[in-house]
């Protein structure tokens, strides 16, 4: 009897520890919309003269999950390229503000916007890419219906939105290229790492009973969300970057990206000095020269 209550806790308390660590991966605690904007403000990484200066239009878009998508859309003129930019985990669109100019200046028209259960845009949860594909093809689909078949669609993302960008480039080939800013390689990797290093907690046996509570909460199969995988199925330019002192997301992992970028051009970007999400700022005149020569070597600027 002692043995079997014994059993019983421990069984209870594995169950417990799990939830409690998938709700952190799919219900993660999120900024508000204007709390981000005026984060960005504060931390000089908005203009907000130069931000309200720019033509910019709000787009609503259905997702194929039942939600609504909210972005703003920024025009160009007479421009047929357009870059589409995702934020990460926790944000809001505005945490994309920051690369617009660079792409401005290159003639690009550009697109934000709220991912999956963040800022304005719906949907119940975060699945890292999972659905999150599916919502940024819907953007695609809006942008190639404004320019017609041919136009120049490439996207950027950062952190989460980095992983996003690379599995919805591996089910779109209108996609002309990305730009991966410290994506994970895989999320079952991620997450393995991160219970070792927050919580000092083996993979096994807690890592099966979270990928199972996700899927029951969410939809979502933990071990198909690798954009490792996905890069293997992406023909176009892709820009791999990431700070080498990044403790979130291991710079190691940028290796295995690009080492699984079997088909076409590739170029990896390592930051010197720089944190998770920080390379931007860590080094902006050379964050922009390595976009710029990476888009006019591909015949993309």
């Amino acid at each position: 009897m002692l043995f079997f209550l014994i059993f019983l806790f421990i069984a209870l308390l594995l169950l417990f520890a799990s939830y409690v660590f998938a709700a952190k991966v799919i219900y993660p605690k999120r900024f508000g919309v204007e709390e981000t904007f005026e984060i960005e403000k504060e931390n000089g990484k908005i203009d907000e003269t130069l931000y309200n200066s720019w033509n910019k239009e709000d787009v609503i878009l259905n997702s194929p999950f039942g939600y609504h998508i909210y972005g703003l859309y920024f025009p160009a003129p007479d421009s047929r390229k357009t870059v589409i930019l995702s934020h990460g985990i926790t944000y809001t669109l505005y945490g994309s503000v920051k690369y617009m100019k660079m792409f401005m200046d290159l003639g690009f028209n550009v697109f934000i916007y709220d991912n999956r259960f963040h800022g304005r845009s719906g949907g119940a949860n975060s699945t890292l890419g999972f659905h999150e594909k599916y919502d940024l093809k819907r953007i695609t689909d809006w942008v190639e219906s404004k320019f017609g078949e041919g136009c120049i669609i490439g996207t950027h993302g950062e952190s989460m939105g980095a992983a996003i960008s690379l599995q919805h480039a591996a089910i779109d080939p209108r996609i002309r290229f990305v730009i991966e800013d410290c994506s994970f390689n895989r999320l079952d990797t991620l997450l393995a790492h991160r219970l070792k290093e927050d919580y000092h907690i083996p993979r096994y046996p807690l890592l099966p009973m979270v990928a199972l509570i996700c899927k029951i909460l969410s939809g979502m199969v933990i071990k198909e969300v690798s954009p490792e995988e996905a890069v293997k199925r992406i023909s176009s330019p892709i820009l791999f970057i990431h700070g080498e002192k990044d403790d979130f997301i291991p710079v190691e992992m940028i290796e295995k990206l690009a080492a699984n970028k079997i088909e076409g051009p590739k170029k990896v970007f390592r930051v010197a000095n720089s944190g998770h999400a920080e390379s931007f700022w860590t080094d902006p005149k050379e964050y922009v020269s390595v976009v710029r020569d990476f888009l006019k070597v591909n015949n993309l600027s």
